[in-house]
């Protein structure tokens, strides 16, 4: 089992500093190629950049919870919701189209 995880592929886990501005100050953010990646996706899917998602999500965190520990587990915390997300919805939809 471990084969799988231990064989992927290096790029997937290689990290990425992308700059941007959360809230008007200038910051790096460094995360692995993969959740970069999870990130876009997830952007795209809202009709924004990535930066701009990254920022309205730091906007919104800061208003419910205050200025989070870590920002960067936020974000990778985030894929994982929506990766969670997606397939909840892929397994509910063999059951809704059988209810049709």
């Amino acid at each position: 089992m471990c084969r799988m995880f231990a064989g992927q592929d290096p790029a997937r886990y290689d990290l990425q500093t992308r700059r941007m501005r959360l809230n008007g100050q200038s910051t790096s953010i460094r995360l692995e190629n993969s959740f970069w990646a999870i990130l876009d996706e997830i952007a795209a899917g809202e009709g924004l950049t990535t930066p701009g998602f990254v920022s309205k999500l730091h906007g919104e965190v800061l208003e419910l919870r205050g200025e989070p520990q870590n920002f960067t587990s936020l974000l990778r915390c985030t894929c994982l919701v929506w990766r969670d997300a997606q397939l909840d919805a892929a397994l509910a939809e063999p059951a809704r189209i059988a209810a049709e």
